[in-house]
């Protein structure tokens, strides 16, 4: 049986264990409000931008912008991958990072070159082990805003243009509750506009100032901008809730293991008076022989 002094600095440990879990849970807790406000924020708007690009490409020829423009030999693809920086969140990076290598290893073959964008430390060193990353940025979500994502949409948008890809998705965690985050593929390029779900009886007729090419042409890449920016909110969102589940678990089970470490010091102290004074007893029953 272990040391009482042993016993009582692991207790001590444990302690100190739980209350840096705790504090971590309650800072977590505090992010996640403003996190799940931004993400709520911006979900109509990618939404309503979504259906304004489906009626408009219903209008417009294909060549008329090549962000909707199918190549015909398209056999160069990108992979973004959003993950966090941090760990100690559960298996939020984990899940991800693993579908993105289910997702590399089932489709490398239908591709001549398949490169990997890393946004987050976790995925990077993930992929960077497995199948090696084309760029990375870490460090975007401590300080995330519009104009980052703008940058990185443009840089996504730029290497497309000059042809370093012909088609490009994203993975990242789609928030749904402070338990459950969906690990979400989207195709980002070619952009395909989902086709409206209103079923309008009378069908409206629409006045454009500018021309529909060239509202098109101004709204696609803003679309690219917004759906990063969603990409890397709902990450945002899904690390803190993953985290605060995590550390409550984590708070959860420092609790019981004091309670059972506790019983052991007392069942250690209670032998330890037991064996003093069967020897006290010896003791005095030799000086009375």
């Amino acid at each position: 049986m272990p040391s009482l002094k042993s016993i009582k600095k692991r207790i001590a440990s444990v302690k100190n264990t739980g209350q840096i879990t705790k504090a971590m849970k309650m800072v977590s807790a505090a992010k996640l409000r403003r996190a799940q406000e931004n993400v709520v924020a911006a979900r109509p708007y990618a939404k309503k931008l979504s259906e304004v690009l489906g009626r408009l490409s219903g209008n417009v020829p294909a060549d008329c912008s090549p962000l909707i423009q199918r190549r015909e030999d398209s056999n160069k693809l990108l992979l973004v991958v959003v993950t966090s920086d941090r760990g100690l969140c559960g298996g939020f990076n984990a899940n991800l990072s693993k579908a993105a290598d289910r997702f590399v290893k089932e489709h490398k073959a239908d591709y001549s070159e398949l490169k990997i964008m890393a946004l987050g430390k976790k995925g990077n060193d993930f992929m960077k082990r497995r199948h090696g990353v084309w760029k990375s940025h870490v460090g975007l979500l401590s300080t995330l805003n519009y104009q980052t994502a703008a940058l990185l949409a443009q840089e996504i948008i730029e290497g497309y243009i000059e042809g370093e890809y012909d088609e490009v998705y994203v993975v990242y965690n789609e928030f749904r509750s402070v338990m459950s985050q969906e690990i979400t593929f989207t195709k980002l390029l070619p952009v395909t506009p989902p086709a409206s779900d209103n079923q309008e009886v009378e069908p409206r007729e629409y006045i454009y100032e500018p021309d529909q090419a060239e509202l098109l042409a101004e709204l696609l890449p803003k679309h690219i901008e917004v759906q990063v920016f969603k990409a890397l909110l709902e990450t945002v969102a899904g690390d803190h809730g993953a985290r605060m589940t995590a550390m409550d678990s984590a708070s959860k089970n420092a609790k019981e293991m004091i309670g059972k470490l506790t019983l052991i010091y007392n069942r250690a102290r209670q032998a330890a008076i037991t064996k003093e004074l069967m020897e006290i007893i010896s003791g005095a029953e030799s000086v009375k022989g």
